[in-house]
C-alpha cells in the first residue's frame, strides 16, 4: 500500500476536526440556547473569551485538513495535530475554553474568571524559563557546580572516578 502513513495521518486528521467542529457547535448552541431562552447571560464575556479558540480552531483546520487532487488522490495529508508545541498548547487553550463553556452553562457568568488560567500559565512558564537563562542554564544549573563541590563533573564516567581515586590526573575536556 503506498504511502500508507500519509493516508492514515489523513483519515486521522480528519475525524480529528471533524469531532472538534461538532463539540464546539454543539457548546455554541447550547450556551446561546441557555442564553436566550433561560437565564440572561452576557455576551460580552462570550465574544471576547470564545473569539481566540475559533480563529484556533480556523488554524487548526488549516493546518491539518487533507488536501485531495480533483480526481479523487491524496495530494497532502496536512499536518499532524498531535504534534508537541505550539499545535499542543493550541490544542490545551481549545479544550479549556470548552471546560470553561461547559461550567458557564451550568454556574453563570462569573465562571468565565476560570479562563484566566490560560495566560496565567502563561506567564509563569515565561518566567520560569527566563529565570533559568538568566541563572546560566535551562535547567538553573551551573555547569561547573558538580566539581566545585567535589562530587565530580557532570556526566564523569566510571573510569574517570576511580582515576582520580587512584591519584592520576584526568585531563577534562
Amino acid at each position: 500500500m503506498a504511502r500508507k502513513a500519509t493516508k492514515t495521518l489523513a483519515a486521522r486528521n480528519t475525524t480529528l476536526l471533524l469531532r472538534t467542529h461538532l463539540i464546539t457547535l454543539t457548546l455554541h448552541t447550547l450556551f446561546l440556547t441557555l442564553s436566550f431562552l433561560i437565564s440572561r447571560r452576557s455576551l460580552t464575556p462570550y465574544i471576547l473569551l470564545t473569539s481566540p479558540t475559533l480563529l484556533i480552531e480556523f488554524y487548526l483546520d488549516r493546518l491539518g485538513r487533507p488536501r485531495y487532487n480533483p480526481d479523487g488522490t491524496l495530494r497532502s495529508a496536512g499536518e499532524d495535530l498531535d504534534a508537541r508545541g505550539l499545535t499542543e498548547f493550541l490544542w490545551d487553550v481549545l479544550y479549556w475554553t470548552w471546560g470553561c463553556m461547559g461550567v458557564v452553562c451550568v454556574f453563570g457568568d462569573r465562571a468565565w474568571w476560570l479562563w484566566v488560567a490560560v495566560p496565567g500559565y502563561s506567564a509563569w512558564l515565561g518566567y520560569k524559563t527566563f529565570m533559568g537563562f538568566r541563572s546560566g542554564g535551562m535547567m538553573g544549573m551551573d555547569a561547573g557546580a558538580g566539581v566545585a563541590e567535589g562530587g565530580g563533573g557532570v556526566g564523569e564516567s566510571k573510569r574517570q572516578k576511580k582515576m582520580e581515586k587512584r591519584g592520576q590526573r584526568v585531563k577534562y575536556r
